[in-house]
C-alpha cells in the first residue's frame, strides 16, 4: 500500500504541475518525490504502474491540444471560431508565431519523455527482487517506453526541428537540467534505433487478446513499424533519400501484412460474402465511420490514445480522464464545473472546419483544386463537418469525432446536414473520444507517397499504378453504392505524371484524416520535397541561409484565408518558418537552447 500511495502522490503531483507554463527549465521536468527511487520500484506491478503512467501523461490535455495545434490548425483545414476569443490563436492564424505564445510550450511532450527515462533507469533492478519480475517482463517494459519516447520525440522534432535530446531520467533537484539542441538527423536516428530495438520485444497485433482495448492503446509491433515508416517517410522528404523512401514502403508493407494475417486469423478472409480476396479488409459504409471514430480501437486501428474510465487504472484508483482537450478544440459543449459536465449543444468548439470544406469541386486533386472533395459521392464529404453542402459557408463545425451518427444519403440539402443528428451530438458522460495516432488508411498513404517518389519518372507507370491503386482502394470505401454505379471513382487516366500522383496522395491524405493531427506535418513532407539546400545535420540557428518555400505549398496553406492570404504567403520565406520558436521562457532558463532564427525578435516573426 505504501509503494501505491507514493506513486498516487507522484502522479498526481505531475498532473497537477503539467498545466503550469515552463519557467523553471528547458524540460520542465518535475522531480519526483525521492523516496520512490528507495521504496518504490520493488515488484513487477510497481514498473507496470510507472509504464501504465507513461502512456497516462501521454493523453494529457497539454498533449493532446498541442497535437490538434500543432498538427491541424497550422494547416489550412481549420480557422478559429468567430466567436471565440484567443489572441494565441489569432496569432497563429497571421504567422505570428511569437515565442510567449503558450502553444510553443513542449513542457508536456518532455515529461512523458522523463516518464520513459524513470522506467528505462529503474525497471531493471526489480528483477533482483522480485522473481516474478523476469528479463522478458523487463524487455517488454523496455520496449514500450522506447517506442513512446520515440513517438515523443517525433512530434517535437517535426514542430521544432532542432530539440534537446536526452536519455537521462531527471528525479532530483540537483541534477542539472540543461542540454543543448540536436539536429534532426541525428535525433531521428537514435528513435531509428530505439524502435529497432524495440521491435524484438514488443507484443504482436492482438497480443493482449481479442477486443483488448490495449492492442490499440499501447505500442504493439503494428505500432512500432507504423511510428517507423512515418519517421522514415518524414526523412525522406528532407532529404529525398530514396533508401529512406524504401525503408518507408517495408515498413508499412509490414503493417499491412500483419493486419491481414490478424485478420484471417480471427476472421473469414472473404469481405461481404463475395468472394473476393480482400488485402487489406477496410470496414464499409456506416460501420467504419461508427467503429473508428465512436466506439474506438477498430479492427483498422495502430495506436491511439485512449479516453475511458478504467484505462491506464492501477489497483489504487490512479485518476482517469477525459478527452476534453478534443471537445474544447472541436465540440465546445460547456463549462467543467467539479463532477458536472454542462452540455449546450448551441455552442461550437475553438476550432472549425475552414471554407475548403464547404463544397465539392472536380478540380479537388489537383494543384487548381480549392476544395477537399471533388464529388458527393464520398460519404466523407457528408460526414467531416456539418452544413458542408453550402457554397456560402466561411466557417463549419467539425461533425467528424463529434457526432455518433453516421450520414448514408448524398441527397442531403444544406440545412438538412447542417441539423442531422446535431442535438445529440457526442453525449457521452465525459468525453471518451480516442485520438487516433494511427490506423491503416494512414499506412496506405503513406506507402503511395513513398511508391510516388521511388518511381524513376513519369513513364515508371508500374510504379505510379501501385501507388494509385492504394489511393484508389482508400478512396473507394468512402464512395456511395450509387456513386460507384455512376462511375464517381478515381481514373488512373488523369494521372499522368509523378506530380500529377504526388498531389492525388497528398489530396487522398486530407479527404481521409483531416482533423487527426496529420495535415501540417503532410504539407511540410510536400513542401521539403520540392527545396534544395535543406541540411538535416546542422540547427537552423548556425545556418547563414535558408531554403526558400515550395510556392504551391504556400498556395495550399492560404486557402483558408478568405482575405489576407497573400501577406501570410509572404511571411513564410523559408525554412525556419516551417517550425515554431521555442518558448521564451525555455530560452532565459537554458543559455545552451537556440532560438529559430526568425523569432529572434519578440515583436517580429521575420529576421531582422
Amino acid at each position: 500500500m505504501k509503494c501505491n500511495n507514493i506513486y498516487k502522490v507522484f502522479v498526481m503531483v505531475a498532473v497537477a504541475l503539467l498545466g503550469f507554463s515552463s519557467c523553471n527549465d528547458f524540460l520542465t521536468i518535475y522531480p519526483t518525490d525521492k523516496t520512490i527511487a528507495e521504496d518504490f520500484w520493488k515488484t513487477k506491478s510497481d514498473v507496470q504502474e510507472m509504464v501504465n503512467g507513461a502512456y497516462k501523461s501521454m493523453t494529457s490535455y497539454d498533449n493532446q491540444e498541442r497535437a490538434i495545434i500543432w498538427g491541424a490548425f497550422r494547416s489550412d483545414e481549420l480557422v478559429k471560431y468567430n466567436d471565440y476569443s484567443s489572441s494565441a490563436l489569432d496569432n497563429i492564424n497571421a504567422v505570428n508565431l511569437l515565442p510567449s505564445n503558450g502553444y510553443n510550450s513542449w513542457a508536456s511532450f518532455y515529461s512523458t519523455i522523463n516518464r520513459c527515462n524513470i522506467v528505462l533507469a529503474h525497471a531493471a533492478d526489480v528483477m533482483a527482487v522480485d522473481p516474478s519480475f523476469t528479463e522478458g517482463d523487463y524487455q517488454a517494459a523496455r520496449a514500450q517506453m522506447l517506442a513512446l519516447r520515440s513517438l515523443c520525440y517525433f512530434y517535437l522534432v517535426r514542430t521544432f526541428r532542432d530539440v534537446p535530446y536526452t536519455t537521462q531520467s531527471y528525479e532530483d533537484d540537483d541534477q542539472n537540467m540543461l542540454v543543448a539542441q540536436t539536429t534532426p538527423d541525428s535525433l531521428l536516428q537514435h528513435c531509428i534505433n530505439d524502435l529497432e530495438e524495440a521491435q524484438g520485444h514488443i507484443l504482436l497485433t492482438g497480443g493482449y487478446g481479442l477486443h483488448d482495448w490495449r492492442n490499440c492503446g499501447f505500442f504493439t509491433l503494428d505500432a512500432v513499424n507504423a511510428l517507423l515508416a512515418d519517421i522514415y517517410l518524414w526523412r525522406a522528404s528532407m532529404t529525398k533519400s530514396q533508401s529512406d523512401y524504401q525503408k518507408c514502403i517495408e515498413y508499412a508493407d509490414k503493417v499491412i501484412q500483419s493486419k491481414d494475417t490478424y485478420y484471417k486469423t480471427t476472421k473469414d478472409d472473404k469481405v461481404g460474402g463475395t468472394g473476393e480476396k480482400d488485402p487489406y479488409h477496410l470496414l464499409k459504409g456506416a460501420s467504419a465511420y461508427i467503429d473508428i471514430f465512436v466506439r474506438g480501437n477498430s479492427e483498422e486501428s495502430i495506436l491511439e490514445w485512449n479516453y475511458y474510465p478504467g484505462r491506464y487504472e492501477t489497483s489504487n484508483g490512479v485518476d482517469v480522464g477525459f478527452n476534453y482537450a478534443l471537445e474544447n478544440a472541436y465540440y465546445r459543449t460547456g463549462s467543467w464545473n467539479g463532477n458536472t459536465h454542462n452540455y449546450d449543444f448551441r455552442n461550437t468548439g475553438m476550432l472549425m472546419a475552414s471554407p475548403i470544406f464547404n463544397f465539392y469541386n472536380e478540380n479537388a486533386n489537383t494543384n487548381q483544386g480549392q476544395k477537399v472533395f471533388g464529388t458527393t459521392s464520398d460519404m466523407r464529404y457528408w460526414n467531416c463537418v456539418y452544413g458542408g453542402h453550402n457554397e456560402e459557408a466561411t466557417q463549419l463545425e467539425i461533425r467528424k469525432m463529434v457526432s455518433e451518427s453516421f450520414i448514408s444519403s448524398t441527397t442531403q440539402t444544406a440545412s438538412e446536414t447542417k441539423s442531422n443528428d446535431r442535438s445529440i451530438g457526442n453525449a457521452y458522460q465525459g468525453y471518451e473520444q480516442n485520438w487516433i495516432v494511427y490506423r491503416l488508411t494512414d499506412i496506405m498513404l503513406m506507402k503511395a507517397e513513398a511508391l510516388v517518389q521511388t518511381a524513376a519518372s513519369d513513364s515508371d507507370k508500374v510504379t505510379l499504378e501501385q501507388a494509385f491503386n492504394l489511393v484508389q482502394y482508400v478512396n473507394k470505401r468512402s464512395i456511395s453504392e450509387d456513386g460507384i454505379q455512376k462511375g464517381d471513382t478515381l481514373k488512373l487516366a488523369n494521372f499522368t505524371s509523378k506530380d500529377d500522383m504526388e498531389l492525388l496522395v497528398l489530396a487522398e491524405r486530407e479527404r481521409e484524416l483531416c482533423f487527426e493531427g496529420k495535415r501540417w506535418y503532410d504539407l511540410v513532407r510536400y513542401c521539403y520535397r520540392h527545396m534544395d539546400g535543406v541540411d538535416i545535420n546542422s540547427k537552423l540557428a548556425d545556418q547563414t541561409s535558408w531554403p526558400k518555400l515550395y510556392s504551391p505549398m504556400l498556395k495550399l496553406i492560404v486557402r483558408k484565408y478568405m482575405s489576407g492570404g497573400d501577406a501570410v504567403s509572404y511571411k513564410m520565406k523559408g525554412e525556419p518558418f516551417l517550425y515554431w520558436p521555442i518558448l521564451e521562457g525555455e530560452i532565459k532558463v537554458n543559455k545552451l537552447l537556440k532560438q529559430n532564427p526568425v523569432y529572434i525578435d519578440e515583436k517580429s516573426t521575420s529576421k531582422n
